[in-house]
Order: C-alpha cells, then sequence, then structure tokens
C-alpha cells in the first residue's frame, strides 16, 4: 500500500533547503511490512512499530512527508513523478535490493538518501555509503535527534555535490584544452605557422563567428576529419 500525506496548501513551492531544511519534501521507502490480519509475530510487531515511530518522529520534527512507498520494482517511476527533495530509506535489515532501486532512480538527479536500518554490520554500512548513501542510521532514532542528522545528511549531499561539479568542471576545461591544442598543431602544419600565430588566428576566426574557442577547435576539427 502506499500512503501519501495530505499535500501542502502550496505544494508547488519550495523553500531554499540551505535555509530552512524543514521545508524539505520527504519520500519513505518503508521495507517493513506490517503484520497481516492476526498475525501477531512478536519481531514484526517490533518492526512495525520502529517505522511507525520514525515516520511520526519525523512530522513532529515538522518535516514534510509527501509520501510511503513499498521497496518495489515501481519505486523508481513513483520518485521519479514526485520529485523528492530527500529519501529515506526505513529498512530491517539487508537494504541491497531498495538501494539499487533508488540509486536507479535518482541516477539523473541525485538527491540527500538517509538509511534507517538495524543493520550493524561495517560491509553493509560501507556499501551503502558507496551506493551513494548521505546518513546510515543503525538503532532508530530519537525525535530530538533527527534534525542534526539530516542536516549532517543534507550538508554532505551539498558537499559531494560541489566536488562533483568541480570535478566534472575540471575534466571539461581539459578536454577543451586538448581540442584548441590539436586545432592549434592542425593550423601550424597546415599553414606553416607559429604556436602564437596559429593561437591568433583561432581567437580571431572565434571572435569572427561568435564562438567559444573550443567550439571553433571542434569545428576545424571534424571539417579536417571529412576531408581526410
Amino acid at each position: 500500500m502506499i500512503e501519501t500525506p495530505k499535500p501542502d496548501s502550496h505544494p508547488d513551492m519550495r523553500s531554499d533547503v540551505r535555509s530552512d531544511v524543514r521545508s524539505l519534501r520527504i519520500v519513505v521507502v518503508n521495507t517493513v511490512m506490517p503484520p497481516e490480519g492476526d498475525e501477531q509475530d512478536e519481531n514484526a510487531l517490533m518492526q512495525a512499530e520502529r517505522s511507525r515511530a520514525l515516520r511520526i518522529g519525523l512530522l513532529e520534527a515538522g518535516y514534510n512527508i509527501i509520501a510511503v512507498f513499498p521497496a518495489d520494482m515501481h519505486l523508481p517511476d513513483r520518485v521519479a513523478q514526485l520529485q523528492p527533495d530527500m529519501i529515506i530509506i526505513d529498512a530491517e535489515s539487508d537494504s541491497r535490493d531498495v538501494l539499487e532501486h533508488v540509486v536507479m532512480a535518482t541516477r539523473d538527479a541525485r538527491r540527500p538518501i538517509v538509511l534507517f536500518t538495524e543493520d550493524h554490520a561495517t560491509s553493509s554500512m560501507e556499501a551503502a555509503m558507496a551506493a551513494g548513501v548521505s546518513a546510515y542510521v543503525v538503532a532508530g532514532l530519537q525525535s530530538e535527534r533527527i534534525k542534526p542528522v539530516l542536516d549532517v545528511a543534507l550538508a554532505r549531499f551539498n558537499a559531494e555535490q560541489k566536488l562533483r561539479t568541480e570535478l566534472s568542471d575540471t575534466k571539461l576545461k581539459l578536454a577543451e584544452r586538448k581540442t584548441i591544442e590539436r586545432a592549434k598543431g592542425l593550423l601550424m602544419e597546415r599553414h606553416k605557422i607559429s604556436e602564437d600565430e596559429a593561437y591568433s588566428k583561432l581567437r580571431r576566426m572565434a571572435m569572427d563567428k561568435n564562438l567559444k574557442l573550443s567550439e571553433l577547435a571542434q569545428r576545424i576539427l571534424d571539417v579536417a576529419d571529412l576531408l581526410g
């Protein structure tokens, strides 16, 4: 069953998460299934109560739970549809399967992932963090500690995103530099000019055509490939 709490009065309005993390739109992925019918399995009842306490704690702390999903094959589509700001996974133990679904759902639009679990194994924690989990919380959480934990998860996620962006920018600049160097070498060879002259020629052509230097360089290389 999918539980969808009543939405806010202005569901399309999102505050800056850096200024008010409690405005986060949170989806809870629940791998703990409640006992059915008259089933009185003590372990199942404890799991269901822990799951319920987590959601109550989030609501009491002022967070906006927009939906609670089971961990099934439809999870990526549901996450993609709702576009939450943060995903909280409530898992009893081994959560590799649900992590795979969540990572798939957030592959093109990364977001903070917090995992609450009873799995104390170091290997499980390492695997979860490697998969993109921002916070790994074992054995439940008191309501007064929910905000600090989510604050840390959000800060860690933002720091990682900044590093990813910086790395991507660095790789792009390096690729552009290599393209310019190749085009410059081509001009030097064909026109028998110096490196400075080839670079000046590239800059003039780029300005005349209102193109970035790297874009013009790529066009020159593409034409050279076509002409052999």
